[in-house]
């Protein structure tokens, strides 16, 4: 069944909302191994020191600038190294002995996921926050198209080795919350590829190419495609699919035998 033919589209909307009331500054907990990139949007502050607040975007350069110090490469250091960086050359400099440097960082936008495929507006996004998760990355997306798969692919690497995930887009959101919507990372590739389809043939009403659903069976893939004709023979439906050989196989099928991706379903004529 594809979700985005049915979901409402106020389910959307609520999700957008829903990320739009994030918090903006993650947890320092959050930050500890994290490494600035290009795009990251930060604010350092200087304890009893106002004046010297700052927000920057880091540059492609990994650059930013801060008062009294000027230019500063904060490229690939996680906020505790910037933080300390600052605070030793404000001593250094001669501007104050003991500093006590806070670095937040607003906008996480070095870090980018890819969502490909049968979405709507398919395209790499940056990470505003962390912890953005995949229903909110999928509504970014502008939800999976009409004909898209409700099954996505999600890949992600680790070290030399990139590690595959399948999800079942209903279940994120039938299930508890967060209990499968997974937390996307910087890097991560989302897929979602078009949904399963079978053709129906012969004496139906209305022969073509339909989506598979779920647990669907021979009669309520014939009951899409109209049912009989009035020249149908009922017991004579034939199902061509591939073999595990790969060599197409034809065999009589029951109504209620489960149809499988890209099966052609054959309904033949009567004889009399």
């Amino acid at each position: 069944m594809n979700l985005s033919s049915r979901w409402p589209a106020l389910a959307w909307a609520l999700l957008f909302v829903v990320s739009l009331l994030r918090p903006a500054v993650a947890a320092p907990a959050d930050l500890a191994d994290y490494r600035l990139g290009p795009g990251d949007v930060v604010r350092i502050q200087v304890f009893q020191n106002t004046d010297l607040t700052t927000e920057a975007r880091v540059s492609e350069s990994g650059q930013i600038s801060f008062p009294l110090l000027g230019t500063l490469r904060v490229g690939d250091q996680t906020p505790g190294e910037v933080e300390r960086t600052i605070a030793t050359r404000l001593r250094d400099g001669g501007f104050m002995q003991r500093a006590q440097v806070t670095l937040n960082v607003l906008q996480f936008r070095s870090q980018q996921v890819s969502v490909l495929g049968s979405v709507n507006k398919p395209g790499r996004y940056p990470l505003e926050t962390r912890g953005t998760r995949l229903t909110e990355i999928l509504a970014t997306a502008g939800g999976i198209m009409p004909g898209g798969s409700d099954t996505l692919v999600l890949l992600r690497r680790a070290g030399d080795k990139v590690m595959r995930f399948e999800v079942d887009v209903p279940s994120l959101y039938l299930s508890q919350p967060g209990e499968r919507d997974m937390e996307v990372q910087g890097g991560d590739s989302i897929y979602v590829h078009r949904a399963p389809v079978y053709y129906v043939f012969g004496q139906v009403q209305r022969p073509g190419q339909f989506t598979l659903e779920r647990n669907m069976n021979v009669r309520q893939a014939l009951a899409k495609g109209g049912g009989f004709t009035m020249r149908a023979r009922e017991n004579a439906v034939v199902i061509r699919r591939t073999g595990e050989d790969g060599r197409p196989v034809e065999t009589v099928a029951g109504l209620d035998e489960p149809v499988r991706p890209d099966d052609q379903i054959y309904v033949r004529e009567s004889l009399f």
